[in-house]
């Protein structure tokens, strides 16, 4: 380990973010009723350019008026490159509750971006006297993101979660596919006359996680568009959490609950780490840096790996 730690993500639930266009108000009290960790009110890209001022409007209406419970209240904002983001922010700040916690920031390529959007929500928020400091989340969407990566991970103290959106991610790289994630038809590999389909966002899915983990940033994945195919949803899903993300978003209703069966630790997986734990304790007290645990080394590293799950669980149980 570093002598630099890597700082601590938000202690909060992140399995599911669920989203719905600002311009459906009446999706809005279903969504406070669901299962979803975090609500994701759009202004972009489900939103028709000649609906954002009306769309504005009613989430900074729902912002009063809805009970949100204890969940995480996102508005995604639109693009830097559109005529309507720096209205979002002053509308969504000088007229919207305090319970606005996140502002998502799509499409972002450069710490710059992050930099501009933060200048703008401060000045507001000390004019206003807003109490509570607004946090962010991006989102990768693009050649120019994935290469900053990085950068935008530290780009401002207010970032709590970052996502890869595959759809304008996959244009922006020329990549041959119309699925929303998951695995594409065409990307695969033959071995004795069988095909075999690798993850095309494994590396971009990675390269998010380090950065995140770097600067104590949530890494979220994007969305499955096919809602139908729920096996496909929980594959990715499972990809994902395994190259250690935290959550998924989730589109459609359904999507909720296949979200937090897989980013939920199971009993089993739990009862598991707390017995390597246990077993190396033992292995302590005993003047010993390593044992066995069911037919298999675990050591140091295993406790560390041991406690990623137990303080998932224990966050979850709090929650």
């Amino acid at each position: 380990m570093s002598f630099r730690l890597q700082p601590t993500p938000p202690a909060r639930p992140n399995r599911c973010q669920l989203f719905g266009p600002g311009s459906r108000p009446a999706l809005f009290e279903k969504m406070a009723a669901s299962a979803a960790d975090v609500v994701n009110l759009d202004l972009e890209d489900s939103v028709a350019p000649s609906d954002k001022d009306a769309a504005r409007a009613n989430i900074i209406r729902a912002s009063h008026d809805i009970d949100w419970g204890r969940k995480t209240l996102s508005v995604r904002i639109n693009g830097l490159d559109t005529p309507w983001w720096y209205r979002d922010v002053v509308d969504l700040l000088e007229q919207g509750s305090e319970r606005i916690d996140l502002l998502m920031i799509p499409k972002v390529g450069c710490a710059e971006d992050l930099y501009a959007v933060d200048a703008l929500v401060t000045a507001i928020e000390r004019a206003k006297g807003r109490q509570k400091r607004v946090g962010f989340e991006v989102i990768i969407e693009s050649a120019a993101g994935i290469s900053h990566v990085e950068e935008i991970a530290k780009g401002s103290s207010r970032l709590q979660a970052m996502s890869l959106g595959a759809a304008d991610f996959a244009a922006s790289m020329g990549m041959q596919t119309t699925g929303i994630g998951g695995t594409q038809e065409n990307y695969y590999m033959t071995r004795e006359g069988a095909r075999h389909w690798p993850d095309p966002w494994h590396w971009a899915t990675a390269a998010i996680v380090a950065a995140c983990r770097t600067h104590g940033i949530l890494p979220v994945d994007g969305p499955f568009g096919d809602f139908s195919d729920d096996e496909g949803f929980r594959a990715q899903a499972r990809r994902a959490a395994t190259l250690g993300m935290v959550g998924k978003w989730a589109i459609h209703p359904k999507q909720v609950a296949l979200a937090n069966e897989v980013f939920t630790p199971s009993a089993a997986t739990v009862t598991e780490a707390r017995e390597i734990l246990s077993a190396m304790e033992a292995a302590k007290a005993a003047g010993q840096g390593a044992t066995v645990y069911k037919g298999r080394l675990v050591d140091i590293a295993s406790i560390k790996q041991a406690e990623v799950i137990v303080k998932q669980a224990e966050l979850l149980a709090d929650a």
